[in-house]
């Protein structure tokens, strides 16, 4: 049987679920078969997370940075309280489980928050220094900047080289790093780009969009999907 993948959803103005069908069809071309997570089924966690084989984080609006203990920068984005309370009541249900989680872009940071981390809630206000354009203004399939990988990491075992091209499409990163993770990916401006766990258990979140590369082919993009999912199926 295939694993079964929840993917966690974005909320509309109106109330609608919001996902990209690139997320979908990812984990479908992948082997897993996808389930739709929706925000306000808290009190129903266990019984979700016992159904699920991995979770999928997807990407979307900023972290209410009150949960990180700091009140909003005047450039701070739209928030999701309801979607933040799902995301991360399920991130550390999946991890006490030890079963796999992929965070992508929101996802990542989702993930860094979840275990004690801390994020920049605008990255070009909160450094010093030159800094890349994060939010590319060209097609999601355009690769647009260079992330180096730590050797020896998963990432580099996906990726099979120190040196790899992503899309972009972020305002916000991670500034702390707790030490359950490790830090696996940076551009070259310093902005962290991928974590995974610092155990056996596959948790890897990347800041850039490999859901919307995989569509045309991006051998890089389908691997991580095919890792996830293949580690989602022990």
């Amino acid at each position: 049987m295939k694993p079964v993948i929840g993917i966690t959803t974005d909320v509309g103005e109106d109330g609608k679920s919001i996902l990209k069908n690139t997320y979908v069809q990812a984990v479908i071309r992948a082997g897993g078969l996808p389930m739709i997570v929706p925000v306000g089924v808290e009190e129903d966690v266990a019984q979700l997370v016992a159904m699920l084989d991995g979770i999928l984080l997807s990407g979307g609006s900023d972290i209410n940075p009150m949960l990180f203990n700091e009140e909003p920068h005047a450039h701070l984005g739209e928030v999701s309280p309801s979607r933040d309370s799902i995301e991360l009541e399920l991130t550390r249900r999946m991890l006490e489980t030890g079963k796999p989680i992929l965070g992508i872009c929101r996802g990542l940071q989702v993930l860094n928050v979840a275990v004690g981390g801390t994020v920049y809630q605008d990255l070009h206000k909160q450094n010093d220094g030159p800094i890349l354009q994060h939010m590319q203004k060209a097609p999601n399939t355009h690769l647009s900047h260079y992330v180096q990988v730590e050797k020896g990491s998963l990432l580099e075992s996906i990726a099979g080289s120190e040196r790899i091209q992503v899309n972009s499409f972020h305002h916000q990163s991670l500034k702390d790093v707790p030490p359950f993770f490790k830090v696996t990916g940076v551009a070259s401006d310093g902005i962290i780009e991928a974590i995974e766990s610092t155990d056996k258990q596959f948790v890897f979140g990347v800041q850039w969009h490999p859901e919307a590369l995989s569509v045309t082919g991006d051998a890089i993009s389908l691997r991580i999907f095919e890792r996830f999912i293949s580690a989602c199926a022990n």
